[in-house]
């Protein structure tokens, strides 16, 4: 059976010939291997590897696997639905957030960010096909939420992220991904600088890399059948 090792291999490779055939820089575009439900053994067997970074979606699951692999480098990524009474371990213990939907949240991550940590790198995540179970600011208020969230203290808004409805083709699941980058772009042109798109899974990462994503997430491909 192939291990993490090989499959982190597998999938940087198909990344970076995505990228290529994009016309892209292969080292624009930044893997986050999806950690959820796996063990810590194996996110350590994937730092071995060169892997850093980490998403995952459950804090209460998420904190004792970031305590259990302390001093490796790693950077750590929250993905999931962020609930007001889980703000102050996220805050505290995660080096990004994708899925700031509400300003509320953002602001208690902003109060409950260490004073002695760097400033917490923030994206925001639209819901492009008006899917409330998936969370997600409506395109239409996004510009207002970034706009707000920027001059938060002790955060960083970085960029936008989706996770759009499955599409059945190539050129379908480029339809969401190009609205969030075009989103992107009247956002940076009203003077607030972003530098990241977090889109794309295993499904549809190469449509999410033609359309100009900074970061993929890929989980299973990594690490395997995810425990129950």
């Amino acid at each position: 059976m192939i291990g993490v090792t090989e499959n982190l291999k597998l999938v940087k490779d198909l990344l970076a010939q995505a990228a290529q055939d994009a016309e892209r820089d292969p080292a624009a575009v930044r893997l986050l291997a999806v950690s959820k439900r796996q063990p810590p053994e194996r996110v350590l067997e994937a730092a071995a590897a060169g892997q850093r970074d980490f998403g995952e979606n459950v804090v209460q699951e998420a904190l004792p696997k970031i305590e259990r692999t302390a001093g490796n480098d790693l950077v750590w990524h929250y993905i999931g639905r962020l609930q007001r009474n889980k703000t102050r371990a996220v805050a505290e213990c995660f080096d990004w957030v994708h899925s700031i939907d509400r300003l509320p949240v953002a602001e208690r991550l902003s109060l409950q960010r260490p004073d002695d940590m760097k400033p917490l790198n923030v994206c925001l995540q639209v819901d492009l096909d008006d899917e409330p179970a998936k969370g997600g600011v409506a395109p239409v208020d996004v510009a207002n939420l970034a706009r707000a969230v920027s001059e938060l203290p002790r955060l960083r808004l970085r960029g936008l992220m989706c996770i759009p409805a499955i599409r059945d083709n190539f050129e379908a699941q480029r339809k969401p991904f190009r609205v969030l980058r075009e989103l992107a772009e009247f956002i940076h042109n009203e003077g607030i600088e972003l530098d990241t798109l977090s889109m794309g899974m295993s499904d549809d990462y190469r449509a999410a890399i033609f359309e100009g994503a900074t970061i993929v997430r890929i989980g299973t491909a990594i690490f395997g059948r995810r425990a129950a």
